[in-house]
């Protein structure tokens, strides 16, 4: 009997289109990323892209949508951690583990709702969603910390993340982020 090599199926057209707008997006921008980039990259033919997309705001908002699923799967499982100070220190280490595509494009979560805020996009507020999940759900590890303004220290907490992935790709400075990092794990290590 012999074993057949497993064969990876190929993902679909979709999330082909997904994952390909994701990049480019966070690598060069709403503005400058065209319909037939995305086809080029995700390797699907241009006309098929309208069958499931009709604008560039649709795709756009399944990134988001992308986003808020990676996002969601991150926090569950660091709600597996048992406390909420390894749950908060593993929120701020997912940062490092992402060092290397922050450095050189910035943080997609605080760069894609950055961008369409900035030119007033009506998909500004959707793209702040992940982000907005972060930040209630470190308001509630700190209030599981007693923390008496919760979410004051959470916004405090993911504003140093921000910051410091901000100045990581502003330098090109990939130590930079896990020195800042390092810091905010000690920080949330105080607070217990």
């Amino acid at each position: 009997m012999t074993n057949s090599p497993q064969t990876q199926q190929r993902p679909g057209k979709r999330e082909r289109l997904v994952a390909s707008a994701a990049d480019l997006l966070h690598r060069q921008g709403v503005q400058r990323t065209t319909i037939a980039d995305i086809a080029q990259a995700a390797d699907v033919p241009p006309g098929n892209v309208y069958y499931y997309f009709k604008t560039r705001d649709e795709i756009v908002h399944a990134v988001i949508e992308s986003q808020m699923q990676a996002v969601d799967a991150l926090l569950t499982s660091l709600d597996k951690r048992s406390t909420p100070v390894a749950r908060l220190k593993g929120l701020a280490e997912s940062w490092t583990r992402n060092g290397p595509v922050i450095v050189e494009h910035g943080c997609p979560l605080g760069g894609l709702s950055y961008e369409l805020n900035k030119d007033d996009d009506p998909l500004g507020a959707d793209a702040a969603r992940p982000l907005r999940t972060i930040l209630n759900w470190s308001a509630a590890q700190f209030r599981q910390l007693k923390q008496r303004n919760a979410r004051g220290v959470a916004v405090t907490f993911l504003s140093a993340i921000q910051g410091a992935a901000l100045l990581a790709n502003a330098f090109g400075d990939e130590e930079l982020l896990r020195q800042e990092i390092r810091r905010i794990e000690r920080w949330v290590d105080s607070l217990a």
